[in-house]
């Protein structure tokens, strides 16, 4: 197998996880890189409120798209997808075994399935994102939930970017099964899965102290070193969970505490939804995170599998 996807919830592992795989790999005499299918630790410069591994965290194990968008830069499902399988296809030339790896559950399924993405208006899209801008994504939701209920039960209300993009679709295509991600996608090509997964509780408490982590690392100096380069007028990176909070505390329209509680509760309710993203992937191998004996266990069986 050439391709393997590492996936779960923030805070699960994956990223320490896939490092002790691609070490199996090359014990088993073949080598592994990795491939990030996180979409925020696709930015130059968010690096804490990401936890992306520094250069000297990786082992010495290849990774690919890190640090290749700028904090201005609007992220693209349908560019990573091109990126991620042009690099994919490099690392199988060279004999590797390409470890996909991150929680951008929409990342992951556009690589790992037959994913086609429909056509822009970019008309369409400027008159959806001003009424995003003026009302919020609730309204957007609401006119999608009543075009396409099937659709609107499968993206989150709060994602507005989302939203947009399913209502451009149907107005583009006039289909709306068109905005639908597929039940049972074709895949893209042979490949495996393996799932991290973590009680809750336990979950929970390592995301909230994760988040405090961040802030004493520096996330706020982090923010305030991108503001020079534009986060503020950036789509996507100035709305990311923790760089947005930390933002609001910097203009001082947030406390340093509401600002950390508002990332946790957020954090959280990103996790659930992660979790829910993922159950999709029925064949994949699911691992607790915490269980150190079957983590090991798998790693050796990955590795030995052709």
């Amino acid at each position: 197998m050439t391709l393997i996807a590492v996936v779960g919830a923030t805070g699960t592992g994956k990223s320490a996880f896939a490092l002790d795989l691609a070490e199996a790999i090359g014990r088993a005499g073949r080598t592994a890189e990795v491939v990030n299918a996180d979409a925020m630790q696709l930015y130059r410069g968010m690096d804490i409120g990401t936890a992306k591994l520094g250069v000297a965290e990786r082992r010495e194990v290849p990774h690919h798209l890190l640090d290749v968008l700028e904090v201005t830069d609007e992220a693209s499902v349908a560019a990573y997808q091109r990126d991620a399988r042009a690099r994919i296809d490099e690392i199988t030339a060279r004999g590797g075994v390409a470890l996909l790896v991150g929680g951008s559950g929409l990342y992951v399924s556009s690589v790992i399935h037959d994913f086609r993405f429909p056509g822009t208006d970019a008309q369409v899209r400027a008159r959806l994102e001003a009424e995003l801008e003026a009302h919020g994504p609730g309204p957007l939701h609401a006119r999608l939930r009543d075009i396409d209920p099937e659709t609107a039960a499968k993206v989150d209300p709060l994602n507005g970017r989302r939203v947009v993009r399913a209502l451009e679709v149907i107005e583009v295509t006039g289909e709306p099964a068109a905005a639908r991600i597929p039940d049972d996608p074709v895949p893209w090509r042979p490949h495996r899965i393996v799932h991290l997964r973590s009680d809750r509780e336990r979950l929970v408490q390592r995301l909230d102290a994760r988040v405090e982590g961040m802030w004493a690392a520096g996330l706020v100096d982090e923010v305030r070193e991108l503001v020079p380069r534009g986060i503020e007028r950036g789509v996507t990176a100035r709305k990311a969970i923790g760089y947005a909070q930390a933002l609001a505390e910097l203009q001082g329209r947030m406390s340093r505490a509401d600002a950390v509680a508002e990332t946790q509760q957020l954090t959280r309710t990103y996790a659930r939804r992660q979790v829910g993203w993922f159950k999709r992937y029925r064949e994949a191998v699911q691992l607790d995170a915490d269980d150190r004996v079957a983590l090991g266990a798998e790693l050796v069986r990955q590795a030995a599998l052709d």
